[in-house]
C-alpha cells in the first residue's frame, strides 16, 4: 500500500499465494499475481512476466515461525526433522528460488534492491536465549545465502544491493503468540514495520550488499 501510494512508484507487483486477500485492491498500479514459492516451475512462469519490466525493488516477505504443526522449540527434545525441514524450505530456500529467478529481471542500469525479510534471531553472536532451533537455524542459514549471493551478484549486476531486513516485533498472526513481554513502543503496526523497512531499503549503497538491517537501519551482525 504504501509502495502504491508513492509517486515515485510507476508500478507495484504483488506476488502471493493468496491472492483473494488484495485483489480488491487492484487497480492500474497494483498487479496481483498468484505464485507458489516453493513450487519452482511456478516462480519460472511468473518471472516470465517481467521479460520487458526491469524490476527496481523486490522483497521476499515469505516466512514461517509456527503453523499447524510447527511450534518454535523451547528445547532440543522438541526438534521435529519434518517441521525442521519445513521451515528450512521456507525461510531459507524459497527466498533464493526467487531470487534465481527474479535477480535475471532486475534493473541492470541503476540502483536495484532484492531484499528478503530475514529476523534478528538469525544472528550467531546475538544468541543469548537458546531455543527456536529450526526458526534460529533457517534465519541464519538465509543471512549466509545472501550474502553468498551478494558477492555472486556483484560480478555480473554492480548495481544490485542484495539485503535481509529485521522488521521488529510487527503486531501479525506471526508474532501473535509471542508478544506477551514485548514492550509497546517496541510493537509494531504493520504499517510502521513497512515505513521503517523502505526508509532503509532507500538507503543503502552498494557496499552495504550482502548485510542484514534492522528496522531502524543498524547493521546486524552475523
Amino acid at each position: 500500500r504504501q509502495l502504491k501510494s508513492h509517486p515515485s512508484v510507476a508500478r507495484v507487483h504483488a506476488l502471493t499465494r493468496n491472492p483473494d486477500a488484495i485483489i480488491s485492491e487492484q487497480d492500474e498500479k497494483l498487479h496481483v499475481l498468484c505464485v507458489d514459492i516453493l513450487d519452482e516451475r511456478n516462480l519460472i512462469d511468473a518471472a516470465e512476466c517481467f521479460s520487458d519490466t526491469p524490476i527496481d525493488l523486490l522483497i521476499v516477505g515469505s516466512g514461517m515461525l509456527h503453523g499447524e504443526d510447527v511450534e518454535p522449540e523451547k528445547s532440543l527434545r522438541a526438534l521435529q526433522s519434518e517441521s525442521f525441514i519445513d521451515v528450512m524450505q521456507i525461510n531459507a530456500l524459497a527466498p533464493m528460488l526467487v531470487a534465481k529467478h527474479f535477480i535475471p529481471r532486475m534493473n541492470r542500469l541503476r540502483k536495484a534492491v532484492f531484499s528478503v525479510i530475514s529476523a534478528r534471531v538469525g544472528s550467531i553472536s546475538d544468541n543469548r536465549l537458546g531455543g527456536w532451533y529450526s526458526y534460529r537455524a533457517s534465519k541464519a542459514a538465509l543471512n549466509m545465502l545472501l550474502k553468498t549471493l551478494s558477492i555472486e551478484a556483484n560480478r555480473t549486476m554492480p548495481n544490485l544491493i542484495i539485503a535481509g531486513l529485521h522488521p521488529g516485533t510487527v503486531d501479525t498472526g506471526l508474532s501473535k503468540p509471542f508478544q506477551r513481554n514485548v514492550k509497546p513502543e517496541k510493537l509494531f503496526t504493520p504499517y510502521q514495520s513497512a515505513e521503517y523497512l523502505l526508509n532503509v531499503v532507500n538507503g543503502l549503497s552498494v557496499g552495504q550488499s550482502g548485510d542484514i538491517f534492522a528496522w531502524d537501519g543498524q547493521q546486524i551482525v552475523p
